[in-house]
């Protein structure tokens, strides 16, 4: 084992009974909603995990050490903090760890810390994917490159709607990644269950989509996969509304001078504020139905 792991008691357990385990990130609870929310859903995720059959497995760096399955109290901590933590890509952990700092992961590196410890799977609510403008920018995030090299399956409500969604399919499609729908033959937009863009392929049950994870595997393939799974209809926001709300939430931050990391934090920050509150919602809803999907699959994988 990698000496800078360290994996909770019922986390190692599960892993070495064969028994599904679903990793998490922990950005959501630092960056992604205030507190207390953030916290409750982070818990209520965990919950939700359980009641699927699979050990929740939440990420984060915490004194230098990469942790597999938080306490409470830890939890607790990376709540309370916010944005005070270290947003934690693939470039920061070898920072963090010598350091001895802490990091909440994002999805890159939950990805990696996943795989260091035998995860398969990982559930999140949307990934990274290439901003809009990127053509000039560059803006491309870290969560692509990430799933082009690490073989773990990340199951999320599709590609956040901040984002421009057709340069990430090409660059995902360049970089070889599936691109999976579970029930759905178009990409999910995060708030939205509706785009203009369609993904590789349509796969019904968890079994399937267990199925096509183990095969990816058994070709000794480096990278991972992208499973889209829309969030619940009665949770989905409009899609007109929502466009007409990111770009208004750009063109404030494009004004305001914010780039790199910081973008996406004040876009989704503005579109809870511009949505008086329904996109937090809508969220919250959709990471849950993501983590027990996630859950299912690894169950089928096990």
């Amino acid at each position: 084992m990698n000496r800078h792991l360290k994996i909770s008691h019922k986390v190692k357990a599960a892993l070495a009974a064969g028994k599904p385990v679903i990793a998490l990130e922990s950005t959501i609870i630092s960056h992604g909603m205030p507190y207390p929310k953030n916290v409750e859903t982070a818990l209520a995720c965990e919950q939700v995990a359980r009641d699927h059959g699979a050990e929740p497995a939440t990420i984060a760096v915490i004194q230098g050490k990469l942790c597999v399955g938080l306490t409470e109290e830890e939890i607790e901590y990376l709540g309370k903090s916010g944005t005070a933590v270290q947003k934690a890509s693939r470039r920061d952990l070898p920072i963090l760890i010598a350091k001895k700092q802490d990091g909440a992961t994002t999805v890159a590196a939950t990805m990696i810390i996943a795989a260091l410890a035998g995860i398969k799977v990982f559930a999140t609510g949307g990934v990274g994917g290439v901003h809009r403008g990127a053509e000039t920018s560059m803006d491309i995030s870290a969560d692509l490159e990430e799933l082009a090299r690490t073989p773990v399956a990340v199951v999320c409500a599709g590609v956040k709607s901040i984002l421009d969604l057709g340069l990430t399919l090409e660059y995902l499609e360049t970089k070889g990644v599936p691109v999976l729908g579970y029930q759905t033959n178009v990409l999910p937009a995060f708030y939205t269950d509706k785009s203009a863009f369609s993904v590789d392929y349509r796969l019904e049950t968890p079994a399937e989509v267990a199925a096509v994870i183990a095969a990816q595997h058994d070709l000794g393939y480096q990278g991972g996969m992208l499973i889209t799974n829309p969030i619940p209809a009665a949770y989905a926001l409009d899609a007109e509304k929502i466009s007409t709300t990111i770009n208004n939430a750009i063109s404030e931050a494009e004004e305001k001078g914010i780039k790199g990391k910081d973008v996406t934090p004040f876009l989704l920050a503005k579109v809870v504020e511009l949505t008086e509150g329904k996109s937090l919602e809508s969220n919250i809803q959709l990471v849950f139905n993501n983590v027990a999907l996630a859950s299912q699959i690894g169950s089928e994988l096990s």
